[in-house]
């Protein structure tokens, strides 16, 4: 399994943060990444597609919003909250602050 890349703090583009915060699925695993110190795809996809749940983590990835970490055959995901911070002060509290929508296709 070939690591996967993630871009460094530096990196991180608000516009691409926000873009990828604006889907209610890719909200939703953060939201759930914000409660635990990591969670493995599975247990985040909420019984979507893993090809559609792919898509999800690469744009999480790009943004720089999450971390994936391969564990065996396991990927393993954690929120970077204290880089997302550092870099956009305030902007993740407020955004798991407000108050969460039914994910679509989970009603």
């Amino acid at each position: 399994m070939r690591p996967f890349k993630h871009p460094s703090a530096e990196q991180f583009n608000l516009e691409r943060v926000l873009y990828a915060l604006s889907d209610p699925v890719r909200l939703d695993i953060v939201r759930r990444l914000a409660a635990v110190e990591e969670a493995s795809c599975g247990e985040l996809d909420g019984g979507r597609p893993k090809s559609s749940m792919s898509h999800h983590f690469r744009v999480l990835r790009d943004a720089g919003l999450v971390r994936t970490q391969g564990v065996g055959t396991t990927h393993m995901n954690s929120l970077r909250r204290d880089e997302i911070d550092r870099r956009f002060p305030g902007l993740l509290a407020a955004v798991l602050a407000a108050p969460a929508e039914t994910p679509l296709g989970a009603e």
